[in-house]
């Protein structure tokens, strides 16, 4: 254990290092930083507020990319987590916005016609960022470094009217993000005309969160912006920001829509050194990981630990604060928590007085917690962006930074423990991003003919694929056509209608059937194994049983009750394969991508009991079905495989079933998303290819770029499901390998050995 001491990450990795949960250590040497001027055209007013706050000197990418900024470029700066790319934006923006001699960017390029509001006195600028804590601290900032006078302002739900007033009518610098630009700014821009009209710059911070069906809403946003900019007037520069892109100028043109962003990636900015442990759990992950945050406090180094639920946090939290020997305090951090709870612990983190937390990811990006000396990261989070972002957190202070990584029961999570080499020497995911996605680009069609009616020339905006959608929209009668002018007719807001963090639609309000209350909302696809007829739901720490659930007025009634069960859904599933758009031998078979229809049913469900697992009984619902038009990838096994292993048709549902499982809990380590985001279906003869056959495709309408992500690196992917069937020492399946946390049918029909020989046997890489 390790015992208080003065803070000395030092200290505290050697007396890790002693425990035999170490299963690797990866040490990165400190490394000095290369400084430059400040910009010429940065005015003294707003140097000498920077100075203040103790930043004498740039760092040499910050003022290369606030050089691109001030020269009229998009632009995107990929560099490490406290490598201060906070600063390299606010240059170019406290020049335009915060100075009593405001500085504009420089002369219009051919490319970049001039503003039709260049010459007017109030310049503004809008900071996205994809939580309410991150624009908050970024006000924090500004407040730090800026002029004293510099109107600055958050906008989100938490804002009054006041507060909302003066973002419109008078703060230069206006901290948000796409769910209040979609629900509340662009819907009624005329009121916002004054901002809108008058920005210079866009920053849209952590860009790289913006993938999958959530990051093609808000590229569509993005799209909306732009357009009513230029019906106001404006023409403003996007400035993107990320610690973690391997592909940040693809993805950024198709974020924005535009032809081409400038990117700065050399990170000019010292860093401490760092250690990063892997720790294999001796009894469980949560035990584990509350002994060490726990030690880590008394030791004396502020520490962070990541987790995956809300749960969890609240969980490991509490036991750590009753185990450590020290009068330090344990907090916890997650979403849900009013907003003064949030900023008190943010405050708390700051000053030091919180000397460890326990968090979901809320915490895990760019709020600027300095004196984190140590993050523990309770399982790997899915994907290298965002473990790196994670462990990013500790060092920020200059002091070197202890990460230790621990291993969950996956597959995902034992494979990478096994071979740590993909942990240090892989490069982040690419983002993937689909913005012309029907199921996306239709719903923002409409909102922005609601806005302002549509033309031929917004084209510029939405692309190729602005035509045929417009076209379909008409057909549908969603939109109305007078000339070459398209309208949206109807008196409804067509924003309502759009979620933004999914494509499912309209949420399931969860409602306490003595109280009236709302308890809670689930996605409407979500919605059949979550809260159908008797299931138990569980909402911050307490246990309502559903009474009654009705899918077409969007709720579902509940009531508290501590049943001593848990149920656990039964689904089925079939696949139909619509278009093939790709194949490619694979093996003895092949491998494809393309268009398939997913059709769902929830048939039934389990009680488990809480304490043992054990199941009770089950019982059957009849619940309706669910179509969906999705983009899958599938392997197919030809026959001759299936001989050679000798395989009946019983062992062959449960060797596909198992490679299935397993397949998809990889797939996070060669596509940037997690097994949440995908599904499978495996089938011993599939009618459209006539052989077995085992899908895994994206979980949205329409798809989010994940299958085919997977499908562009089936080989590897495929091998390291064969790798990890035959590399766990379990018996007969269990979570490391076949037994997966979402699966429909309580993972039923599942044969790990004949797993391992199918896998093997279809192989390309062995």
């Amino acid at each position: 254990m390790i015992v208080p001491s003065v803070p000395s990450t030092r200290d505290a990795v050697s007396r890790l290092l002693a425990s035999p949960q170490v299963v690797y250590l990866d040490h990165r040497k400190a490394a000095a930083g290369r400084s430059c001027e400040w910009p010429s055209w940065f005015p003294e007013d707003c140097r000498r507020a920077v100075e203040a706050a103790g930043i004498h000197r740039p760092w040499q990418h910050q003022a290369r990319f606030a050089e691109l900024a001030r020269a009229g470029r998009h632009a995107a700066m990929c560099t490490a987590t406290a490598s201060g790319k906070t600063l390299a934006y606010l240059l170019p923006i406290m020049a335009a916005t915060a100075s009593a001699t405001p500085v504009l960017p420089q002369s219009p390029t051919p490319d970049r016609p001039a503003s039709l509001r260049d010459s007017l006195h109030r310049n503004t600028a809008l900071y996205l960022a994809p939580t309410k804590a991150l624009a908050h601290d970024q006000e924090r900032v500004c407040c730090e470094v800026g002029p004293t006078d510099w109107l600055v302002s958050t906008l989100d739900g938490d804002s009054d009217e006041a507060e909302r007033r003066f973002a419109r009518e008078q703060a230069r610098y206006v901290l948000t993000n796409p769910d209040m630009l979609h629900h509340t700014v662009l819907p009624s821009h005329d009121r916002w005309a004054g901002l809108l009209g008058s920005l210079r710059y866009v920053v849209i911070d952590e860009a790289h969160r913006y993938r999958g069906v959530f990051g093609a809403h808000v590229a569509q946003i993005i799209r909306r912006l732009r357009r009513l900019c230029r019906m106001h007037g404006a023409d403003p520069v996007f400035l993107l920001s990320s610690a973690t892109s391997t592909n940040a100028a693809e993805a950024g043109a198709r974020l924005l829509g535009v032809e081409k962003i400038n990117v700065v990636d050399e990170d000019c900015s010292p860093h401490p050194g760092r250690d990063v442990v892997l720790w294999q759990p001796a009894e469980s992950m949560s035990s584990d990981a509350t002994g060490l945050v726990a030690d880590l406090a008394d030791a004396g180094l502020q520490t962070i630990c990541f987790v995956a639920s809300r749960s969890l946090a609240e969980l490991i939290s509490a036991h750590a604060q009753d185990r450590v020997t020290s009068e330090v305090q344990v907090a916890s951090y997650r979403s849900g928590y009013l907003p003064e709870d949030r900023r008190r612990i943010e405050a708390r983190l700051q000053d030091g007085s919180i000397r460890a937390v326990v968090a979901t990811n809320a915490l895990e990006l760019g709020v600027d917690i300095s004196g984190m000396d140590a993050v523990v990261i309770a399982g790997y989070p899915g994907r290298l962006s965002a473990m790196w972002q994670q462990a990013g957190r500790a060092g920020r202070s200059g002091r070197d930074a202890l990460v230790v990584l621990m291993a969950r029961e996956n597959p995902l999570d034992q494979y990478l423990f096994g071979h740590p080499e993909l942990l240090f020497t892989s490069s982040v995911e690419s983002t993937v991003l689909h913005p012309d996605n029907p199921y996306v680009l239709g719903p923002h069609l409409a909102a922005a003919a609601q806005e302002a009616y549509l033309s031929p020339t917004d084209e510029e905006f939405y692309g190729p694929a602005f035509t045929g959608m417009c076209e379909m929209l008409v057909a549908q009668n969603v939109l109305r056509r007078r000339g070459n002018r398209l309208f949206w007719t109807r008196p409804e807001r067509a924003v309502d209608a759009i979620d933004l963090r999914s494509a499912a639609g309209k949420g399931i309000d969860i409602i306490d059937v003595s109280t009236g209350r709302v308890v809670g909302v689930v996605d409407e696809a979500a919605a059949d194994r979550t809260v159908h007829p008797g299931a138990v739901y569980l909402h911050q720490g307490d246990q309502w049983l559903v009474d009654e659930y009705n899918p077409t007025e969007h709720h579902a009634l509940v009531h508290r009750d501590l049943p001593g069960y848990w149920t656990q859904p039964q689904s089925a599933s079939t696949v139909r394969i619509l278009q093939e758009e790709k194949r490619r031998d694979f093996g003895p078979g092949y491998v494809a991508f393309g268009q398939v229809e997913l059709t769902e049913q929830v048939v039934g469900y389990l009680r488990r009991d809480e304490i043992t697992n054990d199941v009770w009984d089950s019982a059957a619902l009849d619940m309706p079905t669910h179509t969906m038009i999705t983009q899958a990838c599938w392997w197919v096994i030809p026959d001759t495989v299936v001989d050679d292993l000798a395989l009946d048709a019983v062992h062959l549902a449960g060797a596909a079933h198992g490679a299935e499982h397993t397949a998809i809990g990889l797939l996070p380590m060669f596509s940037p998303c997690d097994r949440w985001d995908v599904g499978g279906v495996s089938t011993v003869m599939l009618p459209d290819t006539g052989a077995c056959t085992i899908v895994v495709h994206d979980g949205q309408a329409g798809g989010a770029g994940f299958a085919e992500s997977g499908f562009n690196k089936a080989e590897e992917w495929w091998h390291a499901t064969a790798v990890r069937l035959a590399q766990c020492g379990c018996e007969s399946g269990c979570p490391a390998c076949v037994v997966s946390p979402k699966c429909g049918n309580a993972n039923q029909m599942l044969n790990k050995a004949a797993a391992a020989a199918l896998t093997a046997a279809m192989d390309p890489l062995a």
